[in-house]
């Protein structure tokens, strides 16, 4: 066999994530899936950088050192090492959930070095209880699991939103025509690529429809070089650079609740991108999973980055391209390390417009969407309350993210929980599915009005057997001409119906079928 037949054959064909491909088209696809998560992981360290009064180029510095971080940890987790990594197409980065935590601690007068101190406690905390924390995967039945896909597309669009229109309201170009138009381009632009009948330029549609959409954001003047040379080119992230870090008690309590938060986001994104590849998921995978999640978390303050957790807009780019492998995701790492090492590249990446980001965001995060519906086609609704368990609970994770003030009088540590709509989500389903499908006591057979009601079937001979015009009025079929239908047994013979005119006749209706 040569060296190119084994590259494209899978390891095992039970397991579509270790399918093999050749080097270009695995970077290629890594490469897609890095444009695709960017604009999410430099807003983390430009955030916090901004709140703890860090100049430009130590920003800089703490976002090459999250691409470093990110990169390393996605490789750990599609590579995976043993005990470390789900080995599934999961791409890793910055977690955003932490970044309300982090402020409140900035905002408290601690520096930099307490964040850092809090980030690498509570990531040791989340690496001892991953094991035990991963058990609960008996409790994400599929009502569970397509609760919380839905909603984890459902809250990821308004950051496409942002993208799109911006996030600050008093900004000079904010929801300004033309970087909707230039959104609009890039999604016609993914369509059209999407409809063509070559299978790698419709795989490749996300990344050349970035690369085109850059280029007409170029010719709208909405893109910006000037940036890209400046400063340093290759940069090792250095270790402690901002200093040694500092533990403060009440900085490492709140962000191991974040840690909660994000290890209950990473199970869900990993039981996601599970059923959308079609691979196996068990306690032991989602407990490798977990400890690379924390193992990177813990390691990320040495090199001046932050909590790490799996990034479900990612998720979204597996289902859209259908590319399960979990090498070309491995790719992805090695080019967020190398932009890591080299800023001149991630200065280049960020030169693409965030409407260009946002136009593509359509389509991933509405993929992640309909996958979690098409995973709640497959429950049952008859005579049970599956159904006001799935309103209940999305309804409750979209809440905080229609309305960001719906739990801000409440203590830091709720607000820390339930402001993620995938954490809310997820709790509110397993509870409700606990409450309702494994402790039956007391639920009545006929649950209540929200129960779905039982499906009607109609037997196909039926439906053959019925001509235009046909209906039921009062009980019985008549044709268009107002004439009543004649029912007959399997034998043939007729049927009298009480109330009917065949009833009262031994004579069939005029003109009326016989059948």
């Amino acid at each position: 066999m040569s060296r190119a037949q084994r590259l494209k054959t899978p390891i095992d064909p039970e397991r579509p994530e270790d399918e093999r491909m050749p080097v270009g088209s695995a970077f290629a696809y890594g490469l897609q899936h890095v444009l695709t998560m960017y604009g999410g992981i430099i807003a983390v360290p430009i955030i916090i950088g901004g709140a703890a009064g860090l100049g430009s180029g130590e920003i800089a510095i703490l976002l090459a050192s999250c691409l470093f971080i990110g990169g390393l940890a996605t490789l750990l987790q599609t590579v995976g090492i043993p005990f470390f990594g789900s080995k599934l197409p999961l791409v890793q980065g910055v977690s955003f959930a932490a970044v309300a935590t982090m402020l409140s601690i900035l905002n408290q007068g601690s520096g930099i070095q307490a964040v850092f101190g809090a980030v690498l406690v509570a990531s040791i905390i989340g690496l001892v209880i991953a094991p035990f924390f991963a058990r609960i995967v008996r409790l994400f039945p599929p009502i569970v699991t397509g609760i919380i896909i839905t909603t984890i597309g459902l809250t990821l669009i308004p950051v496409a939103a942002g993208w799109i229109v911006g996030n600050n309201p008093d900004a000079v170009d904010y929801a300004d025509p033309s970087n909707i138009a230039l959104a609009g381009i890039t999604l016609a632009i993914i369509m059209l690529l999407s409809k063509v009948g070559n299978a790698t330029i419709s795989r490749l549609s996300i990344l050349i429809a970035l690369v085109l959409g850059t280029g007409v954001g170029a010719l709208m003047g909405k893109v910006d070089f000037s940036g890209v040379f400046e400063g340093p080119y290759v940069a090792f992230p250095n270790p402690f650079h901002f200093g040694l870090p500092q533990f403060e008690p009440a900085a490492i309590f709140s962000m191991v609740i974040v840690i909660l938060v994000i290890m209950t986001e990473t199970t869900a994104d990993l039981i996601a991108i599970a059923e959308i590849t079609g691979s196996k998921m068990d306690s032991k995978r989602i407990a490798a999973g977990l400890r690379a999640d924390m193992l990177s978390s813990a390691v990320s303050p040495v090199f001046n980055s932050f909590t790490q957790s799996a990034f479900a807009q990612n998720v979204g780019l597996v289902a859209v391209t259908k590319i399960k492998s979990r090498w070309a995701v491995a790719a992805g790492g090695v080019i967020m390390v190398v932009l890591g090492l080299l800023p001149v590249l991630g200065r280049l990446v960020a030169a693409i417009p965030m409407p260009v980001l946002g136009g593509a965001g359509i389509v991933l995060f509405g993929t992640v969407t309909a996958s979690g519906i098409r995973t709640l086609s497959k429950v049952s609704y008859r005579d049970n309350m599956n159904l006001i368990i799935v309103a209940t609970a999305v309804t409750f994770g979209v809440l905080p993210v229609v309305n960001h003030d719906i739990y801000s009088n409440f203590p830091s540590w709720f607000q820390v929980i339930f402001d993620s709509g995938i954490s809310s989500a997820a709790i509110m389903a397993v509870l409700l599915n606990l409450l309702f499908n494994e402790f039956r006591f007391g639920t009545p057979k006929d649950p209540s009005v929200f129960a779905a009601a039982p499906t009607r079937q109609i037997p196909i001979q039926v439906i053959d057997c019925l001509q235009e015009g046909d209906r039921c009025v009062d009980g019985k079929i008549v044709d268009a001409d107002d004439n009543e239908v004649v029912l007959v047994d399997s034998d043939g013979n007729e049927i009298d119906v009480p109330g009917s005119d065949a009833a009262d006749s031994s004579e069939p209706p005029k003109n009326s079928p016989a059948s």
